[in-house]
């Protein structure tokens, strides 16, 4: 009886687990400084897709993570970098493009899974390149600092817009009211030029807004915000976070390659 309870409990234990585990299909990056289990997100199926492809097919194995920034990032996958001799500049294989799918439930948080792609000048439409990858280690952000950051971004944007509703017309139409004491007017108008602003606010695509949550992960688990928007994060670490800091403790050269190579093997669990 005692162990018929042990293995109900063990089963029903083992289903529990299960069930947290959110959505999505997972890989294990396997090197030799440690296993990440990833995450990749349903939100972002292309990416999600053909990452799982380039995976099966043997893709990712054997190449290394070849760009290492403490604070920021660890970078790898590229096919230029399987047994690429020490002090050799890497990350140049051949890119396999697909559309971005930015989403911004989807951030750089520590963790998250990205695909790198080129600069906007040549990339209009911020196309990745999942022919690699990065994963994000960034930083953790004071709240007055993320406060600073959406002020820095929206305060010009809310000036523009002021000045495109308020204008010198309007303007002289309420001194007007105001002096005449036209209340009715007064208000209809005011009225007006709010909803305008509003609209147009809404409307920005430029604007910066956090919110509580987003807020509170960049403080406590830290990231890099200033990424988001401009990059498709289409995954995440959700065990093996500590392996991200071992590789980006690790001693670079000129090139930010680590000098003691971090060989890649990727197996799709489901």
């Amino acid at each position: 009886m005692k162990k018929l309870l042990i293995l109900i409990y063990l089963t029903i234990s083992v289903l529990s687990a299960s069930s947290q585990e959110k959505k999505g299909s997972y890989v294990m990056i396997e090197t030799n400084m440690g296993n990440m289990k990833v995450l990749l997100y349903d939100k972002t199926p292309k990416h999600r897709d053909k990452f799982l492809k380039l995976a099966r097919a043997k893709h990712y194995d054997r190449t290394l993570f070849y760009r290492v920034i403490k604070g920021f990032v660890i970078q790898g996958g590229s096919s230029d970098s399987k047994d690429a001799r020490k002090g050799r500049q890497i990350g140049y294989g051949d890119p396999i493009i697909i559309d971005s799918e930015i989403n911004k439930e989807c951030f750089h948080k520590k963790g998250a899974l990205a695909a790198p792609r080129q600069p906007n000048r040549v990339n209009f439409h911020k196309e990745s390149d999942v022919s690699q990858f990065y994963i994000v280690q960034g930083r953790k952000y004071a709240m007055k600092e993320l406060t600073y950051l959406e002020r820095k971004v929206n305060n010009p944007i809310k000036k523009r817009i002021k000045q495109k509703v308020y204008t010198a017309e309007r303007k002289a139409l309420l001194d007007k009211y105001r002096a005449e004491k036209r209340v009715d007017e007064f208000r209809a108008l005011a009225s007006e030029i709010k909803k305008d602003y509003s609209f147009e606010w809404e409307a920005s695509t430029n604007k910066l807004e956090l919110g509580d949550e987003l807020k509170k992960k960049y403080s406590t688990v830290g990231g890099l915000q200033h990424l988001d928007g401009e990059y498709t994060v289409f995954g995440e670490v959700v065990e093996g976070l500590d392996v991200i800091d071992k590789i980006a403790n690790l001693k670079t050269d000129r090139f930010d390659r680590p000098k003691t190579d971090v060989v890649i093997k990727i197996r799709v669990l489901k």
